[in-house]
């Protein structure tokens, strides 16, 4: 089943205004990439073309939806990778070629460990309070 995706600005991961971040979501490519393309172009290529099309797609193009304000307190940048956003399904998007986006194998085997690391640090934490007295204390006062 393949799904519709959309062509958004991304302005949360871009430098100007998040078309270059946007276009390279659409692709499925890096943003390094994608600038690279960007500039080369405009640079090599007719430039003042590239200039207009960008700026035309900076208008034209909406954010990205759930884009949170940086300029807002509740606003937290979140960390790279499968482990960064709420209620995610924790699934690891490894990249397999340079240009592809998602984490290269050493960084996604790095951050699952991290995350196992976390779970056994809680896990441990609730070993140690379910064998205090505290505990069974609590517990003898929920039975009554």
């Amino acid at each position: 089943m393949t799904t519709k995706r959309e062509l958004y600005r991304d302005p949360a991961r871009g430098k100007i205004a998040g078309v270059c971040a946007g276009v390279a979501a659409y692709f499925g490519m890096e943003i390094w990439l994608v600038r690279i393309l960007v500039v080369t172009a405009t640079l090599l290529g007719s430039g003042p073309f590239f200039i207009v099309v960008y700026i035309a797609a900076w208008f034209i193009l909406e954010k990205k939806p759930g884009f949170a304000d940086p300029s807002k307190e509740h606003y937290k940048q979140q960390g790279k990778g499968w482990h960064s956003a709420p209620g995610d399904d924790k699934s690891v998007e490894v990249k397999t070629k340079v240009w592809q986006s998602g984490e290269s194998a050493k960084q996604a085997c790095q951050d699952i460990k991290a995350h196992y690391a976390e779970i056994e640090q809680k896990l441990r934490n609730m070993e140690t309070y379910v064998t205090t007295a505290e505990f069974q204390l609590n517990r003898e006062i929920n039975k009554l």
